[in-house]
């Protein structure tokens, strides 16, 4: 685990493993911890990078506006710094938007690109409860506002499975890198300005698309619209989970990624 100097602030990152590299952005709210229940999987076979995305984690949380352009900065800056050339790419939500604006703007960085639970551009219903999210931190405490989010990231089978959200709220209550108020703005607004619908035919690179079909946040049109909007993109619609694909179906979400991954050709 180390820190590297990028674009004025300290951004953290980990790497494990050995094998072709693999970068995997996490989303709103999250840090490079969000990738933990599928990381055994990967690091067996691929030199895994995570990263905490400014303002998340153990990276620097600067007190003014963030935009996904800025954070794909971050992220090419930081296989700068590691030395990497080209990577395949992961993202979740937020992340996946991270990932589709790195491979818009540095197209020979991205070998392959997965999507998960993410969009090109918002609805009205969706930005509503983005702009919502941002504002409600400093007017509510942190226990009850996980409560507001979660719904929204779970389904009911997972809420039947008893103590399960209860002990998630918890520990995210007791995090000891949660996010500041002024970063969840931030990032909130970083997500309601961000919009690839347009230059989604710019990306040329093998892509894999993969939503549950329950998820109300990022529902499967979201995914639909990308992959019709990617030349040649692959989608993938899972039958168990909402939009914390990677907590309630890791199984699934591993077992698709690993697949995918293997059909490419390996980096010379």
């Amino acid at each position: 685990m180390s820190k590297v100097h990028v674009n004025d602030i300290d951004l953290f990152y980990d790497i494990k493993g050995q094998g072709e590299p693999l970068l995997l952005i996490a989303g709103f709210l999250c840090d490079h911890s969000y990738w933990s229940l599928i990381m055994p999987s990967l690091v067996d076979q691929y030199q895994v990078i995570r990263l905490d995305n400014r303002g998340m984690g153990r990276s620097s949380a600067p007190d003014s506006p963030y935009s996904i352009q800025q954070m794909a900065k971050d992220v090419a800056a930081l296989l700068d710094h590691i030395g990497i050339d080209q990577v395949n790419v992961v993202g979740h939500s937020m992340g996946g938007q991270i990932a589709q604006e790195l491979v818009l703007t540095h197209p020979g960085r991205v070998k392959s690109l997965i999507l998960l639970s993410t969009l090109a551009k918002g609805d009205g219903r969706f930005n509503h409860v983005i702009e919502t999210w941002g504002d409600l931190p400093g007017n509510i405490d942190l226990k009850l506002y996980e409560k507001v989010l979660f719904p929204w990231v779970f389904t009911d089978e997972f809420y039947a499975i008893p103590d399960m959200v209860e002990q998630l709220i918890e520990w995210a209550v007791n995090y000891p890198f949660a996010p500041a108020t002024h970063t969840i703005y931030h990032h909130s607004r970083a997500i309601l300005s961000s919009d690839t619908q347009d230059r989604l035919h710019k990306i040329h690179c093998p892509t894999l698309i993969l939503v549950g079909r329950q998820d109300i946040l990022t529902p499967v049109k979201f995914s639909e619209q990308l992959a019709q909007g990617i030349p040649h993109a692959e989608l993938l619609v899972l039958d168990r989970g909402g939009h914390g694909i990677l907590i309630e179906s890791s199984d699934t979400v591993i077992s698709a990624i690993l697949k995918f991954l293997g059909q490419l050709q390996p980096l010379m």
